[in-house]
């Protein structure tokens, strides 16, 4: 298939990892950041560490919308699905998410009207065809889901649909970026742009971390050969003592983003003062909600929503994991307590968190002796 089997090629991969192995000081230690949960997979997946000298970390980063979804918002939106005028739906990621009083399947099981959705459109479906009850659409993630959110917003207002509600948790990766860069243990040396996301906000919104911080930026695909080639780019930058955005995964990001996707979240969302992040705290203009000509379908406006804050598990580590200071590994729950089937913490859940990837690609492998 067209830009798959030739990123899969066996000895491109091979003479990449080579090239990177040749590139890097052996002196030297290189810790780069994929932000994308996506990333995060396939280097699990195709075990890209692996094939990379020692001296080169990656670190995962706080790229999954699922992982930095804090408690306290969860459990708001739970309050809402107990509700029984109220049909609570989600993507399938969320439904396993721990709030403090269960996940969203768990009030399923309790009697609650929740359900799976595969999109907002889903959402709206639902509310057309239940004109006596309340859809609330539990909105999730960063800049890649959020113009769908928008374009459904849109649609319900053209279609006087007044039964359908979101309650936006949408967040944008360049704050968390920014937070990252400036907390007082960062430790990254250059960036693995996110791919999804950039092929809605381009390249260009990345270049304050060149140019302000002299952090180089490679935008990345996520078959085996782009995440090497990316990494390699970022390797040449750093010997070479540069700082600037490259983008490796032009085949689908342009460089000034998708304009009319761009265009519908501007119509429909204002970006929020602050927002809480799971593990970096209050992170201000990070987060989208809806404009107040939008206040009919806004959930946060139409219900008495608390604005709770948890605080997560104590033992749950998800914090240091999120930014990069340890390893899934290095959690006292991994593999004990917290699993994929009963997650503590939310970077179990999704297949996109570090410590499932971590669980499905290493830790179930090395359980069972392979």
């Amino acid at each position: 298939m067209r830009y798959v089997d030739e990123f899969r090629n066996a000895e491109l991969i091979e003479k990449t990892a080579q090239e990177i192995r040749r590139r890097v000081d052996p002196s030297k230690r290189y810790r780069l950041m994929e932000v994308c949960g996506g990333h995060t997979f396939s280097i699990f997946r195709f075990g890209i560490q692996e094939l990379l000298p020692e001296n080169i970390e990656l670190v995962h980063g706080p790229g999954c919308p699922v992982c930095v979804l804090p408690m306290g918002r969860m459990d708001d939106g739970l309050n809402l699905a107990k509700d029984p005028s109220v049909i609570f739906t989600a993507f399938g990621d969320v439904m396993r998410v721990p709030g403090s009083h269960g996940s969203p399947l768990e009030f399923k099981a309790k009697g609650a009207d929740v359900r799976m959705v595969y999109s907002p459109l889903d959402a709206l479906k639902l509310a057309v065809q239940n004109p006596d009850r309340q859809v609330v659409f539990f909105a999730i993630g960063f800049e890649t889901t959020a113009p769908s959110t928008a374009l459904t917003l849109l649609r319900a207002r053209e279609m006087g649909v007044r039964n359908f509600f979101v309650l936006s948790n949408h967040v944008l990766i360049l704050p968390a970026i920014r937070a990252i860069l400036e907390s007082p243990d960062m430790r990254i040396d250059g960036f693995l742009g996110p791919g999804h996301v950039s092929t809605v906000i381009g390249a260009r919104p990345y270049e304050f971390i060149a140019r302000h911080y002299g952090k180089p930026v490679v935008i990345s695909g996520f078959e085996p050969l782009d995440l090497l080639q990316s990494i390699l780019m970022l390797v040449r930058q750093i010997e070479e003592g540069r700082a600037a955005v490259e983008n490796q995964y032009s085949r689908v990001v342009p460089w000034d983003g998708n304009r009319a996707a761009l265009a519908a979240m501007a119509e429909v969302f204002e970006v929020r003062p602050f927002f809480e992040w799971r593990g970096l705290g209050f992170i201000s203009q990070s987060a989208l909600k809806l404009r107040p000509e939008f206040a009919p379908w806004d959930a946060e406006v139409q219900f008495e929503i608390a604005g709770l804050r948890v605080t997560d598990p104590k033992a749950a580590q998800c914090g240091e994991v999120l930014k990069g200071v340890l390893k899934p590994f290095q959690c006292k729950l991994f593999g004990k307590t917290c699993t994929p089937e009963r997650p503590v913490g939310a970077l179990m859940v999704s297949s996109e968190g570090a410590c499932a990837a971590y669980y499905h690609h290493v830790y179930a492998r090395q359980a069972v002796g392979e």
